[in-house]
């Protein structure tokens, strides 16, 4: 009557490209059967929110096609710069009233009204205070939502559950690398217009934020300062990652977009290591686009002085060699964390 093995899709939209993730999961691990990408629609979607739908769904219509799936449920992720992602300290109580308070408390964190918003939380166990608590809390607005549902179910798909990408990376890391006690490990997903900066720690999330820089900064800082369009810029941009030759003008503008995003960055560190005080991070694992330039990377690892690892999320979730060539794995390995991530909230039927 039921089978042990469930298929989910992970639905990473990007302001960039679409990406989605087909995970074949049961109680002997999970494994990778497809993954396809479409760029996203020109202006459909920046800063996590859709601004035209109907371009979005067309768009997933087009990527269930280049995945040749039958499989409908569907984890979608939110951009972390559409929700509301903080961490906060309470007088500790029973959990029967957890979430009453959490309500209560809630209020002066979120600026829109309680009623207009979803609002989950998750209690962290950091803190061994026997007066207060830690718990993060995480809330978006129903009509972002609704705009995410709405272009999924139009593609054919069915949202089955709704995530954020941050919370996504993380559960990537631990379902291969498993939870490191006792180390604070730093994550940074390096995409197209956002970076994502997340922290966790014994397997809670104890930090996440968007930092508004990506790969699009040094694009359009070559097309500004040289004059040329955001085509003949990206293809530059991708050459000087590339190793292949350029002007001179090229790699001048990416060391000092370099040097600013390090700047950037090192501030969001300063601000994670402000609000804990009793934890450093010990070491930082990267993806994403944007971290295929090398230099950056080095750059961040020697101002941080902390040690940076590339992201391998097929370090312990398999590949169905038959379904996809391993080559093409390697190339998706650097892109594809969030979107396993997302489908790796499937669950395996009883």
């Amino acid at each position: 009557m039921f089978s042990n093995t469930t298929k989910v899709l992970g639905l990473d939209i990007g302001s960039n490209t679409i990406k989605i993730a087909e995970l074949s999961i049961s109680k002997k691990g999970m494994v990778l059967e497809g993954f396809a990408t479409v760029p996203t629609p020109y202006e459909s979607v920046s800063n996590g929110y859709l601004s035209n739908v109907s371009s979005v769904s067309e768009s997933l219509r087009n990527i269930l096609t280049d995945l040749n799936t039958k499989t409908k449920s569907t984890v979608t992720g939110m951009a972390a710069s559409s929700v509301i992602i903080k961490k906060i300290t309470i007088p500790r109580v029973e959990n029967k009233v957890l979430q009453e308070t959490i309500r209560f408390e809630a209020e002066q964190y979120i600026p829109f009204d309680l009623n207009s918003v979803a609002l989950s939380f998750v209690p962290l166990n950091v803190n061994s205070s026997n007066e207060t608590m830690d718990v993060l809390i995480v809330a978006a607005q129903n009509e972002v939502i609704l705009q995410y549902m709405e272009a999924v179910a139009s593609s054919g798909m069915q949202c089955s559950i709704m995530d954020v990408n941050s919370f996504a990376l993380a559960n990537c890391f631990e379902l291969n690398y498993g939870i490191l006690k006792g180390e604070a490990i730093g994550l940074l997903n390096f995409g197209h217009e956002v970076t994502n900066f997340v922290v966790i720690y014994d397997g809670e999330v104890i930090f996440s934020r968007d930092l508004s820089l990506g790969g699009l900064n040094f694009t359009s800082e070559i097309s500004r300062s040289m004059g040329i369009t955001q085509s003949e810029a990206e293809s530059f941009k991708i050459s000087a990652v590339s190793g292949m030759a350029v002007p001179d003008e090229v790699h001048s503008i990416m060391s000092s977009e370099n040097e600013r995003f390090v700047e950037e960055l090192k501030n969001s560190h300063d601000f994670f290591i402000a609000s804990n005080p009793e934890r450093k991070v010990d070491r930082f694992y990267f993806s994403g686009g944007t971290s295929l330039n090398l230099q950056l990377i080095e750059k961040i690892a020697q101002n941080l002085q902390t040690p940076f690892e590339k992201f391998d999320p097929f370090k312990k979730i398999k590949v169905d060699s038959k379904k996809i060539n391993l080559n093409y794995a390697s190339q998706i390995s650097t892109f594809s964390p969030i979107a396993i991530g997302l489908a790796s909230r499937g669950k395996v039927k009883p």
